[in-house]
């Protein structure tokens, strides 16, 4: 098995194939996770309920500074057309995902590459995968890197201008609308130090990338909602360009977070993500590319994917705030750094079996989920299904959520879930005959016991109880 190159496309073709609807599968068997998922999936709702497309709002009246609007403009269009759901939240980067193994199979093809080897890479890299239908902003700002990357290459490359000059500022702009100037910091030195090390000269940069014409083009359609949303919520740009693009990355466990806190990491964790998510492809790509060191610089596209891979975890190896999401992009020179040398890789037995590997869990995964005992899913962490049966067993009683309310509670029950905190407990009381209140349990300690006495436990999951008041 997987012999000769006919095998050896087969495997590619139907794995692809099986992984991509599996994964789509698994968008509507899976509940919105907190805290990430839901909130980005909250915010989204929130701006199809109020149709303000400008303000991002996570809770009524409250705006959301820490983003730009293109994912939430995504799934809010989502839920325009196919409801509000689970499926519908997770559409759009989806789609966006499959965007972008079309885009990569049809660069490399031109190459004289397998057109289905980039996706079948991509697709058995966990970090890509988990990305392939999750609700974030990453997966639109690998798009927009990607974009700037091939078209830029291709601008350098080409004599005669063509939609690739102006593809890469709209990328620019998709990547300002999508994650805000980190798309700068994360495409624009490598791209430097590349034309510095291939000795391009500036001239020929100008002459061939329509500067003037490409920033009228990137200001037009990214300004415009910087300063409408300025405008309508006074405070967003000093809180999202000093905040959120210098405090987040070089201030430990920064403080200023309005919306949650920083994830405070060891420096240098960075490149722990990158080689667990990009197993096993990082591995095989660091270990060729240390046989071939010699030569990296000599070759103008090695060295350019090189720089690309490169870039990324090392600015983020001086940040103190990191997640693992961010080595998304780094998945994309990764898998081009694959394609290239591909045909030099003689065991091509064993790149199968080990890109296998995470594919295989998913897909038993998969399995437990849809067949085995529903305590699973409600194990896991979302309030959906003490919320969804509260709301059709007792449809017309009020729900509280003690001190602080997640939001994938929010988001089940359509933002109908109020607040109730210590000092509000005698007028909640006062004013309704009975009420629910959910209670993370962690946090029953916090909830005064004469007043927990009055009340009966009716339901409970594993992080979350639901309590009943009855005068």
């Amino acid at each position: 098995m997987l012999n000769n190159t006919k095998q050896q496309t087969a495997y590619i073709f139907y794995s692809i194939i099986v992984i991509i609807v599996l994964r789509f599968i698994l968008t509507g068997l899976i509940p919105l996770l907190d805290k990430t998922e839901s909130r980005y999936s909250e915010i989204a709702r929130l701006m199809y309920e109020t149709q303000d497309w400008v303000v991002l709002q996570i809770d009524y009246g409250v705006p959301f500074w820490a983003k730009p609007p293109l994912s939430t403009w995504l799934s809010a269009t989502s839920f325009s057309m196919f409801g509000v759901n689970e499926i519908a939240a997770r559409l759009p980067y989806f789609l966006v995902c499959l965007v972008l193994l079309f885009i990569l199979g049809k660069f490399v093809k031109q190459a004289g590459k397998s057109f289905y080897l980039p996706a079948f890479i991509l697709l058995t890299t966990p970090e890509f995968l988990l990305h392939a239908g999750v609700v974030s902003t990453d997966a639109v700002l690998c798009l927009s890197i990607t974009l700037i990357m091939i078209s830029f290459w291709k601008s350098i490359e080409n004599e005669k201008r063509s939609f690739w000059n102006y593809l890469f500022f709209i990328a620019i702009a998709l990547g300002l609308l999508s994650k805000g100037p980190i798309v700068l910091v994360l495409t624009a030195p490598p791209l430097f130090i590349w034309l510095i090390i291939q000795k391009i000269s500036i001239k020929d940069v100008w002459n061939k990338i329509p500067w003037l014409t490409g920033i009228l083009i990137t200001i037009a359609i990214a300004l415009p909602w910087y300063l409408l949303a300025e405008n309508r919520s006074p405070g967003f740009l000093d809180y999202f360009i000093v905040g959120e693009h210098f405090k987040r990355f070089v201030v430990s466990g920064w403080e200023g977070d309005l919306y949650g806190s920083g994830h405070k990491q060891p420096l240098g964790m960075i490149w722990v993500f990158l080689l667990v998510f990009s197993f096993p492809w990082i591995q095989f790509v660091l270990i060729k590319l240390w046989k071939e060191r010699k030569t990296i610089l000599k070759n103008k596209w090695v060295s350019f994917l090189v720089l690309w891979l490169l870039w990324t975890p090392m600015f983020f190896t001086i940040s103190k705030n990191i997640l693992h999401t961010y080595t998304l992009p780094v998945t994309i020179p990764v898998t081009l750094l694959m394609v290239h040398y591909w045909h030099e890789f003689k065991n091509k037995k064993l790149l199968f079996i080990l890109g296998s590997i995470f594919p295989f869990l998913v897909i038993i995964a998969t399995c437990v989920v849809a067949f085995g005992d529903d305590k699973l899913l409600e194990d896991l962490n979302t309030d959906k299904y003490i919320v969804e049966k509260l709301i059709e067993n007792e449809p017309n009683t009020p729900i509280y959520y003690w001190g602080k309310k997640s939001y994938s509670s929010r988001f089940y029950s359509s933002g109908d879930i109020k607040i109730i905190k210590e000092a509000s407990i005698d007028s909640i009381s006062n004013s309704n005959d009975n009420f629910i209140m959910l209670i993370r349990h962690n946090k029953i300690r916090n909830v005064p016991e004469e007043f927990l006495e009055k009340m009966v436990r009716i339901d409970s999951i594993k992080r979350t109880s639901a309590f009943k008041f009855e005068k």
